[in-house]
């Protein structure tokens, strides 16, 4: 088994850049790390997850060849409302919305350019990742560091 950062990378090919990039822009707040004429590489802030947009003429632009759709997990359930609500102010279309189970809100939509995507929030299981410490209290563990050398230097001197 090889160790990796998990499934991290998709390439969607669509037929206007500027305005997918829009989309997965104020949607999901994904920002443009690379530009170069008719393709963009965008990531969501504090993850791995990479998306590629490359301009396509084509008519494969907007069908997805044989995968279903593609999501973005959800921090807290109580976002799935305004989730929603963001697709369709960037010019996305709701499919269906719900829960799989309690506590498990959904939403399928399709992006400008057809895609299927899913927003959801998934409760917690077994395999995944311990939770990161939130950026209060890391603040917080600094600060005491901070405190403790200070006292340290202080009964030193």
């Amino acid at each position: 088994m090889i160790r990796t950062h998990g499934l991290t990378h998709i390439a969607l090919a669509v037929r206007d850049v500027d305005r997918a990039s829009r989309f997965y822009g104020q949607v999901f707040g994904a920002v443009e790390v690379y530009r170069k004429d008719g393709f963009v590489q965008m990531q969501t802030p504090g993850t791995r997850d990479v998306i590629v947009l490359e301009r396509s003429d084509a008519a494969d632009a907007g069908h997805s060849g044989g995968i279903a759709h593609f999501g973005f997990r959800l921090h807290n359930p109580r976002d799935i409302d305004r989730a929603a609500r963001a697709i369709e102010r960037a010019g996305g279309t709701i499919k269906s919305q719900g829960e799989f189970c309690p506590g498990e809100p959904y939403v399928f939509a399709r992006d400008p350019d057809g895609y299927e995507i899913e927003v959801w929030y998934e409760l917690p299981t077994p395999v995944d990742p311990p939770a990161l410490p939130s950026r209060a209290a890391s603040r917080r563990r600094r600060a005491q560091k901070r405190r403790r050398d200070a006292q340290h230097q202080k009964e030193r001197a």
